[in-house]
């Protein structure tokens, strides 16, 4: 398996990639073409690298004749959320799809971890056309508040720097970031509807084609984290 030809391995989780990001931000668009608060904020989605699947693999003890079945996320998808509201709504929509089979599903808002990560996962098995057949992958798809995405962009950071083992003080700092984040996404929710009418007002006043621009903007920065 050391000599598989990765690019064409790789492929179907490419392809995967591109075309779930287009359904997702069909949802987003719908949402916005029916005047209606959109609980997707953007979407981004990358495939991991050779090097990243196999560092991964050696760390997890998953055989390289494994990768199909055993590395959940070779490709994934990231769904940026302005409220924790938002979030379970996107996760109803993506139970109601049949354009994929949803096989497990991880909670860690109401179960965050004991690093203070807090996201939705769920895994999720795409029929990938092509031109030898079906095939069925394996993705991963977060949904998380722009909150929680930037206390997990920052701990996966720090995560590289020290090789997973923290200094006790950097624990600590990120516990009490995690807590704040937390209480951001909490106050957030409470003025909700006060946030919800306010946009509303703007995408107004703004030319819609000015908003979809940052939109896009903003995606484009998300392509290159790593998990």
């Amino acid at each position: 398996m050391e000599d598989r030809n990765w690019k064409l391995f790789l492929a179907p989780y490419e392809q995967a990639v591109s075309e779930l990001k287009v359904k997702l931000r069909s949802i987003r668009t719908q949402y916005q073409e029916n005047n209606l608060h959109t609980p997707i904020e953007f979407v981004t989605g990358r495939v991991k690298p050779k090097d990243s699947i196999l560092t991964k693999a050696k760390l997890r003890g998953i055989s390289l004749d494994r990768l199909e079945n055993d590395m959940q996320d070779i490709a994934g998808l990231r769904i940026m959320c302005q409220f924790v509201e938002d979030i379970y709504e996107v996760i109803h929509l993506l139970r109601q799809r049949t354009d994929f089979k949803i096989i497990q599903e991880r909670d860690y808002i109401a179960n965050s971890k004991a690093s203070g990560y807090r996201s939705y996962h769920v895994v999720i098995e795409y029929p990938v056309q092509l031109i030898t057949g079906e095939k069925n992958i394996l993705m991963e798809i977060q949904i998380r508040t722009l909150a929680m995405n930037f206390w997990a962009t920052i701990e996966h950071s720090l995560n590289y720097k020290y090789d997973g083992e923290f200094p006790e003080e950097i624990n600590t700092r990120l516990a009490l970031t995690a807590e704040a984040a937390s209480l951001l996404d909490e106050e957030m929710s409470k003025i909700r509807d006060e946030i919800q009418e306010a946009q509303h007002l703007f995408s107004y006043r703004v030319p819609h084609h000015l908003v979809e621009d940052e939109k896009m903007n903003e995606s484009e920065v998300g392509e290159t984290h790593e998990d």
